[in-house]
């Protein structure tokens, strides 16, 4: 390449480019013709880096591009600023968009779970492999105790960091379409086994005292985090007009964006595992807490989620796209 050539062939794009970058305010034509000067300045810089390494009209056009993609992302002064948005629009929007995949994950879970309950209660020798009556009063015993073992502190800190790494792992994995299966599925079948297994002992009202407190927002985020896993692998399956790479990059980020709210809502579950379960209240009072934490989070997915999502949040924001409407709305 003759870079001085190429340079003079290009200078006047640059310049304009590096003229736009400098501008505070944009028509809509104006948003326009920066977006594909930076669409070619970028083309162009490659090609030089390519055939001439290092040089000072690539750096001169790397600044441009620099201070046109500043105008793009609208980079704020402070980084709270971005805060309110996120969970006022872009977290519930990306909630909303799975509520319909949670409620049949929620479904399927409960459903796998009594009937592991209901068949391992119903058959003796299925009750005989997990343990003896002995064992099963013991585990009676460890079942009340394990909510008071610990400090309220320690206790909620574990099961936080237990539950919220599940949850992670859901979404991290999901593409794979069978990890949030499994992972579901054996959680489901513990708790219908663990289920019987206190009912041969009639202590069935035990584990649902002790589950419902904090357990009613605990699973209801796995569910989620289950949902949303599956929800990275269709579009790996079924990418739609997307490329598959474009659909997975865009869902993965959205659903990536709620693992932060799965980590708050296991972290208000966690602080009713450890402080509010073991308490001699009413348990009425107890149940009661974890109703309106579960009621709370239904809100905020289905109710706030749906008012962000029809104002148009999808729950991924690509910063270029939204870079691009700012400077429009100007």
């Amino acid at each position: 390449m003759d870079l001085d050539a190429y340079s003079a062939a290009h200078r006047d794009e640059w310049d304009r480019l590096a003229q736009l970058g400098a501008k505070r305010r944009f028509s809509g034509a104006e948003a326009d013709e920066l977006i594909e000067h930076y669409q070619s300045g970028a083309s162009q810089l490659s090609a030089i880096q390519t055939s001439a390494g290092q040089s000072i009209p690539g750096d001169r056009l790397s600044l441009g591009l620099s201070r046109a993609r500043l105008r793009f992302t609208g980079a704020p002064a402070n980084v709270l600023s971005q805060v309110p948005r996120f969970f006022v629009a872009q977290l519930p929007a990306a909630l909303y968009r799975i509520r319909w995949l949670s409620a049949i994950v929620a479904a399927a879970f409960v459903l796998v779970a009594v009937l592991f309950g209901w068949w391992a209660a119903s058959n003796p020798a299925v009750l005989a492999t997990m343990g003896t009556q002995a064992e099963f009063e013991q585990y009676r015993e460890d079942f009340v105790n394990y909510y008071s073992e610990f400090s309220g502190g320690s206790f909620t800190s574990v099961v936080w960091t237990n539950n919220a790494w599940l949850a992670a792992q859901c979404i991290a994995f999901g593409i794979t379409g069978l990890y949030p299966v499994y992972l579901l599925f054996s959680n489901a079948q513990g708790l219908g086994m663990a289920a019987a297994a206190l009912d041969s002992v009639d202590a069935l009202d035990v584990f649902f005292l002790y589950i419902a407190p904090h357990g009613q927002l605990e699973l209801y985020s796995l569910f989620v985090s289950g949902a949303a896993g599956m929800r990275v692998f269709w579009a790996w399956i079924a990418p739609g007009a997307r490329t598959r790479a474009r659909a997975l990059a865009e869902e993965g980020r959205a659903m990536f964006t709620i693992v932060v709210g799965l980590i708050l809502a296991l972290f208000v579950s966690g602080v009713i595992e450890g402080f509010v379960t073991r308490q001699d209240w009413p348990w009425v009072v107890k149940i009661g807490i974890g109703t309106v934490a579960l009621a709370a989070f239904l809100v905020y997915q289905w109710v706030v989620g749906r008012r962000a999502f029809r104002a148009g949040e999808t729950g991924d924001l690509d910063e270029f796209e939204a870079g691009a409407r700012q400077l429009v709305a100007g």
